[in-house]
């Protein structure tokens, strides 16, 4: 099982969502000679999304290796950051642990999980559900940042995030899955990247599979309504897209029974120490 690959990849998924919510609190200025309409046009589809709470989204991790990873699903960051979602099994080279063309993910009180086929041995032995919490993924501090941050994996913590950017772009018009929208540009550096940086640190996988990534590209894509319709990010080697098909009205995501599911947490540690 490529165990080690299956939780880098997954750190994309919470990384692309909270890196650029920790600039905030900054006194620095946006750095843009439109600065005032840009931020406006921002600061509406943030106060928007935030209230709204949870979406319909289909996201694509591309991890720079020719095999993107879809997940398509419902996200939430009102009440804390969660997902329920399907993804590919063979993109995610998770065909060892699950015979389906399609394997469930969530992500919920700090861990992943995923609804694998009974093992014959080992921690998953038998068990429908396997768990690998977020500190396996993101370190300890990375882990810690998400959890005792409020809103933090938001998408709207994401767009308050860019009047902090270096630069700030506005693309113009595009139609992105049959909406009008408006595009935007930003970059990130580290300076900007706040106590999130800390999910870049050598203890754990993403690092090294994003190719020690020192800035952040957003782009997003505002609608007529003052939603994000589109939002992307390129993180290293590592690209993030998150479609947002549907606001609101979306079922809560609450862990599997302790006795259905097989925690791999402690050997994926090891294996990444093993690994250096």
């Amino acid at each position: 099982m490529k165990l080690r690959h299956t939780a880098a990849w997954i750190g994309v998924t919470a990384v692309a969502l909270v890196t650029t919510s920790a600039c905030g609190g900054s006194a620095q200025k946006a750095a843009v000679d439109n600065a005032d309409t840009i931020m406006a046009a921002l600061a509406r589809a943030t106060d928007r999304t935030e209230k709204i709470g949870s979406a319909q989204m289909n996201m694509t991790a591309d991890m720079g290796n020719g095999t993107p990873v879809s997940m398509n699903g419902t996200y939430s960051w009102g009440d804390g950051y969660a997902f329920d979602v399907e993804m590919d099994t063979a993109a995610a080279q998770m065909q060892a642990l699950q015979d389906a063309p399609t394997t469930r993910m969530l992500f919920v009180d700090g861990a992943y999980y995923y609804d694998i086929d009974p093992q014959s041995s080992g921690p998953i032995a038998g068990k429908e559900w396997m768990k690998i919490d977020a500190s396996a993924v993101l370190g300890e501090k990375g882990a810690q940042a998400l959890s005792t941050s409020p809103g933090a994996s938001s998408p709207a913590a994401s767009m308050r995030g860019l009047k902090f950017a270096k630069d700030v772009e506005d693309l113009g018009k595009e139609t992105i899955n049959g909406k009008s929208t408006v595009h935007y540009r930003a970059e990130l550096g580290e300076k900007e990247l706040g106590k999130f940086a800390d999910a870049y640190t050598e203890d754990n996988p993403f690092t090294s599979l994003a190719g020690n990534p020192s800035t952040i590209v957003m782009d997003i894509w505002v609608g007529a309504d003052d939603l994000p319709v589109r939002m992307k990010q390129d993180i290293g080697n590592v690209s993030m897209t998150m479609d947002f098909l549907k606001f609101g009205a979306t079922a809560g995501v609450e862990a599997p029974p302790a006795a259905e599911t097989g925690d791999l947490t402690e050997q994926i540690e090891q294996m990444q120490t093993q690994q250096g």
